[in-house]
């Protein structure tokens, strides 16, 4: 059975808890992302001779394996990976950690049980068949290891990742296409783990020709590996500073150029200059300007636009700061802009990066088209993400936003525009997004004459246009004319929500988006997925059709209805989307038993419990199996419960009247003053009161009828689970077809979708219902209101021989 991703990144991260604590996540990672490394090399290339990583005789996951409970598991393991490097020429990548590190790991037993345990977390991963041809499982799993040690490596440690939303965006804009070569090249100065360079890899049918260079020892060999996890072991990484002393160099000993760039440099590099003299530098790199020698953002996109060929395109993250910040940037910046070679500015979220909380921007630079350009095109989505934990994300859906508004150069209000070069050089070549796109909402402004006369201004109203347009007659249903100028509200504030809900424009308006549903839904074909499909591509495909569906609905956004998919897609449809190409539909019939071993826990909640044994099943939930075929005995079920509710209710409500102070059942309260069937059982032995007699027995009689309705629960629960057990096995193709596409997925993402039309319309509700309230009681009313309670105030005092003067 194929491994689920979200499975995977448990179990990985489990390998992480096992390090916790004696080291921080900067250096726990090595021996993680080791670990992984060994057993996925082992897994895929073990005993194949033509394998791009040779695993000799003695260098396998196997033979560290056989180290469990070995007094020198750290020293041999240490040979192991040793020995595996040497073969590979991959020493200094994947030997960083010390498996013998007893600061670290502790000594004696402490290490031995510590390894062997993160060993055997491995052991039950079998790697070598879980990755289908363009969807990388090892290497997605790397990415997640990634994120989170960077955000536990906090601000000093979280250089060494791009987070893999903003390596996405990078990738998306640089201009590869589904025409560009294998043979094109992608660079990155500052490498950093690589992501960055897979992703614009990624987006070319065939992959592309990689170049790194990376400062960093340690995270030059995340790279490296990380580029191994991904297939591509060609991938030239090298270490070095780039700006001192670059590698990637021509013939002639200047730059060596290339086709694409992408970056992510560190930001306001105070040394730069260490080892440099820019004034007489060699590869020219200054021509249009010399960066200040305390800050160097410019040092690095002047770097990679001169590494890029007279036709390259590249894209830089920077600080804001490169954007209007002035003496010396501002004069290169001006240089820049002159020479044409800024395509577009993108304006990111703050707080999205782990070794800075500021705001950066994304440079596009296109040479191929320097000399012809008329304006730069700008994009403010600084206000399009998700908190998650102390940091912003980007979604999906503000990932698509931005590179299909910035590819298509589509301008849209608040949110982006094409600015003219003459616009710029108006304002000094300063390039600050703000100054070029107003993001800020328009304010809620009051109206004074409201307030004092009352009434609703049609203004206010009339800005609800869009929703008019659709909801004319709801409109009408809300609202009447008053004076001029001004409207009286038709509805109380109250049921503005249930007016609209029950309105049939409201109804024709959900059933006609839905409509757009269901027929994305049938195009779809969701249950022509076979073995060996791509997960990625099919994602791609099914959600950019949702959004074309979607595209013209009144509304609703394209891009929130992306989102719901691709919210599903990530909690539930890509595990069993991976099952389904690799082990075909008759993973549907699965249900896996959890063993337990002696002295552990049940890590998974059970979806079947048989006996004493329990199931989770792979791919579908009992409860559809319930819905669909045992719909009379799941009532029957409901029934019992609903007797065992109240008979529980009886009984508590009888027991809570008669075991006050003085109530008859006093006597049968135990030593925690509760009463109970052995209370009541021992009691009646020896009252002789005939009231507390009888109460003691109408006691007894509702705790059997609760247990009666208990055991009758039970027996009818266990009857159908048991016939749900025996369900899965006689399952059709066609049924479990049916079961996972129509009950599980698209039920599931239809209500989702009806929750979001209901939210537009809760959007509509609440702002008229807040012009309402607003201008319900204008200022004479609320004046002779507080005067006749004023009034009423003085009377009750004079009436006690009181006098209250103002």
């Amino acid at each position: 059975m194929a491994i689920k991703k979200n499975e995977l990144y448990s179990s990985l991260w489990a390998s992480c808890d096992e390090l916790r604590g004696g080291m921080d996540a900067s250096q726990y990672k090595d021996y993680v992302l080791t670990m992984l490394f060994m057993k996925y090399v082992s897994d895929k290339y073990k005993g194949d001779p033509y394998g791009m990583i040779v695993v000799p005789k003695g260098t396998s996951f196997d033979d560290m394996v056989a180290l469990k409970g070995d007094k020198e598991i750290g020293d041999k393991t240490n040979k192991i990976i040793s020995a595996l490097a040497e073969e590979n020429d991959l020493k200094g990548v994947i030997d960083v950690a010390d498996f013998n590190d007893e600061d670290k790991l502790g000594k004696g037993k402490e290490m031995i049980d510590r390894l062997s345990k993160l060993i055997g977390i491995f052991e039950g991963l079998d790697l070598s068949s879980n990755r289908a041809d363009g969807d990388d499982l090892l290497g997605d799993a790397y990415e997640y290891l990634m994120r989170h040690f960077a955000t536990e490596s906090g601000k000093s440690k979280g250089q060494f990742y791009t987070p893999s939303e903003v390596s996405r965006i990078l990738s998306k804009v640089i201009g590869i296409t589904g025409e560009t070569s294998q043979d094109a090249t992608v660079y990155d100065p500052t490498c950093g783990s690589g992501s960055l360079l897979l992703k614009a890899s990624d987006e070319a049918p065939r992959g592309l020709s990689i170049f790194g260079q990376e400062m960093d020892n340690a995270t030059s060999a995340l790279a490296r590996m990380n580029m191994i996890l991904h297939n591509n072991a060609t991938a030239k990484i090298w270490k070095g500073n780039t700006i001192s002393d670059p590698q990637w160099k021509d013939d002639n000993g200047q730059l060596k150029t290339f086709d694409f760039a992408v970056a992510n440099p560190p930001f306001s590099n105070k040394n730069w200059t260490s080892g440099i003299n820019p004034q007489e530098d060699e590869f020219e790199r200054f021509t249009w300007g010399v960066p200040p020698e305390k800050n160097g953002d410019y040092t690095f996109l002047l770097h990679i636009i001169k590494s890029l060929k007279s036709t390259g395109k590249g894209a830089v993250i920077l600080p804001h700061g490169v954007l209007f910040r002035g003496n010396a940037e501002a004069r290169i910046r001006e240089n820049l802009i002159k020479q044409g070679y800024i395509k577009g500015i993108i304006g990111l979220p703050a707080n999205l990066f782990y070794g800075t909380g500021i705001p950066a921007c994304i440079i596009v630079i296109d040479k191929d088209h320097a000399h012809a350009r008329k304006g730069i095109f700008m994009v403010d989505a600084s206000k399009g993400f998700i908190k998650d934990g102390n940091k912003n994300r980007l979604r999906s859906q503000d990932i698509y936003k931005i590179v299909e508004v910035f590819t298509k150069q589509l301008e849209q209000p608040r949110y982006s525009r094409m600015v003219p070069l003459s616009e710029i050089a108006a304002n000094d070549y300063n390039l600050n997004i703000p100054r070029y796109i107003d993001s800020s909402e328009p304010e809620d402004l009051h109206d004074l004459s409201a307030h004092l006369q009352g009434g609703i201004p049609k203004r206010d109203i009339d800005t609800l246009e869009r929703y008019w347009n659709v909801f004319p007659s709801i409109r009408a249903s809300l609202f009447k004319a008053a004076r001029e100028g001004y409207s009286a509200a038709l509805v109380k504030a109250s049921e503005v929500k249930s007016t609209i809900l029950n309105h049939e424009e409201f109804k024709t308006f959900a059933a006609a988006s839905l409509q757009h549903y269901h027929a994305w839904a049938h195009a779809a074909a969701l249950t022509e997925i076979s073995v060996g499909d791509l997960p990625k591509a099919l994602i791609s495909e099914i959600s950019e059709s949702l959004l074309q569906s979607y595209s013209n609905a009144p509304l609703l956004s394209k891009y929130d209805i992306y989102q719901i998919l691709m919210d599903y897609w990530s909690d539930v449809m890509q595990d069993d989307v991976y099952v389904l190409v690799q082990d075909g539909w008759t993973a549907g019939k699965v249900l896996r038993e959890l063993v337990v071993k002696k002295g552990e826990k049940l890590k998974e909640t059970p979806d079947l419990v048989i006996g004493k044994d329990k199931y989770k099943a792979e791919l579908i939930p009992p409860a559809l199996i319930v819905a669909r075929f045992f719909a009379e005995e799941k009532a029957q079920v409901d029934k019992l419960q609903s007797a065992l509710d109240s008979a529980c209710q009886e009984l508590e409500t009888y027991l809570e009247e008669n075991s006050g102070e003085d109530g008859l059942l006093n006597d049968a309260l135990n030593d925690k003053d509760k009463v109970t069937k052995a209370t009541v059982t021992a009691r009646l032995k020896l009252a002789t009161d005939s009231d507390e007699k009888a109460a003691l027995k109408q006691a007894k009689k509702l705790f059997d009828a609760e247990a009666d309705a208990k055991k009758a629960l039970k027996d009818a629960q266990d009857a159908l689970d048991l016939a749900v057990f025996k369900q899965y096995p006689k399952l059709s193709i066609d049924e479990i077809k049916s079961l996972i596409v129509n009950d599980k997925w698209l039920a599931m993402l239809e209500s989702n979708i009806v929750a979001e039309i209901e939210r537009v319309t809760q959007q509509l509700a609440n702002r008229v219902k807040e012009l309402e309230e607003r201008y319900s009681e204008p200022l004479p009313a609320i004046t002779q209101s507080v005067e006749n309670l004023s009034d009423k105030v003085a009377g009750h005092l004079k009436a006690m021989g009181l006098e209250w003067t103002l």
